[in-house]
């Protein structure tokens, strides 16, 4: 056979044939670029592996008609409206503990890697692109060719260990763990099983992340080891039992972090998954979460009795490729109860890998001993030892981004956000949420700063806290209309923190006029849906003055004649404040809300008729 050139080499793989001989064929392949996606026509770009033995069958099956695919959100969305429908409540077994029986969970995790390029080829890292069009030739083990470690690919690697507490090692190999299946051309996939890069490190998880209460305020998770690894082909399922590959993500880096066995409630477990998504995504290691594949968990489940004098673990089984926070808890809770009913009526639990399906109550078996498989680990003889030297270690180390645990102290301590608040507004997206907070607060303070008669600026827990409710749940109140043009319009926000939709400083010139009583909250919450819509084209100052938005607030005399007005009539309820020291503030706020009615409800403020309410209580019992 005569020697191909790499651009044949490379269209063979999308559209060329082998011959019996198990060669190219020799006839000169088209050079035709590969089509678009078309959901007409399927794509010349992915591979199509049809396992039935008739064509005609497979044919057939593939010219039904397909059900129109259904996103995940809404279909749990729909499942918790059946469930509220129908009246279900929860069961016993969805407590963190059950009387008798410790449970114990070890976790590991697979996570993308934010990279440019994959592990061991020059081909870009691409999860949007068409399919295929990011191919080497050693990613779909073409002959001849050669891992390439691409050292790029170390540096978020290190971040997300170091975020970990781990110990990076100085020298690390890599191992081939062979299988054979059709998302992994080589036969084998390239990881570190022996050596691996990062050892014996440890994440903390406090009460405020929500872990189980029978945790109490914190527990430590250890971390065995952090590895490098591949990524494999990404398989779409079509009908009629025909697949067609992706090999854009093979051989996409990926890390994996593998935890101890030291997880004893479900909810814990889920919290810890969580907070590592969260730790990966602020060092940067990570930028794509459960919902977008970018990653997943595997959990490992055993059950044993509390007193048991052996203290030795059960047999654990594996319940493979969690994709949501949720899924995390539910899938050990079902597991944890299967295995206590069955060890409970006599029987004994395999060691064996299970899977779940969400909006299930059961994990299903996959494979039990007898199928798993001998993954022959050996060392990859075509890559080098890796070596890490201090020096960059040390400057990972000495740049890595403010940590979770560190921010949320801030906000709580300094911006005075609740704990709830904090924790939201630094896992909503991808951390972009809590950026765009810093920048609207930032150009808030400049023009509070900016006030002609101001001397100091006032405590910044007074202004700080009135953001983060806005940026918290004003924003969040935005998108969740079910009619209108507001039906689909999501927020969007930058890595860096901006919002097209919101403009940090169309928020900042609302909330200084909200928080100096220039506007009341019902003209603000207007302006704010204005702006969301694109109805305000010369900004909010603009439209202030153009439409007398301006805040008029009635007078002192006023406010009493109202609190008067609004206390006649409610003699029982007055007679409720006899007691200095039982002071009903829910029957003082039912008074103020009457006196927001009876008023021109623009025109008054909430705190000062509170404060007038309360004036006209002290004198009606004559204190």
């Amino acid at each position: 056979m005569s020697r191909r050139s790499v651009g044949e080499l490379s269209r063979y793989l999308l559209e060329g044939r082998i011959s019996q001989r198990g060669c190219i064929n020799g006839r000169r392949l088209s050079s035709r670029t590969v089509p678009v996606w078309s959901s007409l026509r399927p794509p010349y770009a992915l591979r199509q592996l049809h396992t039935h033995s008739e064509p005609a069958a497979a044919t057939e099956a593939a010219a039904a008609p397909q059900p129109a695919h259904v996103p995940l959100r809404k279909q749990l969305k729909e499942q918790a409206k059946q469930a509220k429908k129908l009246g279900k409540k929860k069961t016993k077994g969805d407590s963190q503990t059950v009387d008798g029986w410790e449970l114990t969970v070890g976790i590991e995790i697979h996570a993308q890697l934010n990279t440019s390029r994959k592990l061991f080829s020059p081909a870009a890292t691409s999860f949007n692109d068409e399919p295929n069009s990011h191919v080497a030739l050693f990613d779909v083990a073409m002959p001849g060719s050669q891992p390439l470690f691409q050292k790029e690919t170390l540096i978020p690697a290190i971040r997300a260990a170091l975020a970990l507490n781990c110990e990076i090692q100085p020298v690390s190999r890599f191992d081939r763990k062979h299988y054979f299946w059709w998302d992994q051309p080589s036969g084998y996939q390239i990881t570190q099983f022996y050596e691996p890069f990062a050892k014996k490190g440890h994440i903390t998880l406090l009460a405020r992340d929500g872990i189980s209460t029978e945790d109490g305020e914190s527990v430590t998770v250890g971390i065995k080891q952090v590895q490098l690894e591949q990524d494999t082909a990404k398989t779409l399922a079509q009908t009629g039992n025909v697949h067609w590959l992706d090999f854009n993500r093979v051989g996409v880096p990926l890390i994996e972090i593998i935890t101890e066995p030291e997880i004893h409630h479900p909810r814990t477990a889920a919290v810890l998954v969580r907070k590592i998504q969260l730790l990966l995504n602020t060092v940067d290691s990570c930028v794509s979460g459960m919902e977008t594949g970018g990653l997943r968990a595997d959990v490992n489940v055993s059950v044993r009795k509390t007193d048991d004098p052996s203290k030795k673990l059960g047999t654990r089984t594996e319940i493979k490729n969690l994709s949501t926070i949720k899924a995390v808890e539910d899938a050990i809770i079902a597991e944890r109860d299967r295995q206590i009913r069955q060890l409970e009526a006599g029987g004994v639990i395999a060691g064996e890998t299970r899977g779940w399906t969400i909006g299930s109550k059961e994990t299903r078996r996959l494979r039990g001993k007898e199928g798993e498989v001998d993954y022959r680990y050996m060392p990859d003889p075509d890559l080098p030892p890796l070596v890490i030297g201090n020096d960059l270690v040390q400057r990972l180390q000495t740049s890595l981004a403010v940590l979770p645990d560190t921010e949320l102290d801030k906000l709580v301590s300094h911006y005075g956000l609740t704990p709830k608040d904090a924790l939201s507004l630094i896992t909503l997206d991808n951390g972009s949420r809590v950026q765009y907070f810093y920048r609207v607060l930032a150009l808030l303070e400049s023009k509070l700063q900016a006030e002609p008669d101001i001397s100091e600026l006032p405590e910044v827990k007074s202004y700080s806290t009135l953001a983060g409710n806005w940026i918290l749940h004003e924003l969040g109140r935005l998108t969740t209309y079910k009619a209108g043009p507001l039906a689909s319009g999501d927020l969007s926000f930058t890595q860096l923190g901006e919002c097209a939709q919101v403009p940090e400083e169309e928020l900042s010139q609302l909330l200084y006029h909200l928080y100096r009583k220039h506007i009341t909250g019902k003209v603000a919450k207007e302006l704010l849906m204005a702006v969301y819509l694109g109805e305000l084209e010369g900004g909010i100052l603009e439209a202030i003055n153009s439409n007398d938005l301006w805040f008029k607030e009635i007078s002192q005399e006023e406010y009493e004649a109202l609190a008067a007005e609004a206390a006649e009539g409610e003699d029982k309820v007055l007679e409720e404040f006899a007691d200095e020291q039982k002071y009903p503030q829910g029957k003082l706020m039912y008074l103020v809300g009457k006196m927001m009615r009876l008023g021109p409800t623009e025109r008054i403020d909430p705190a000062m008729a509170e404060k007038a309410m309360r004036q006209w209580i002290e004198r009606f019992h004559g204190r």
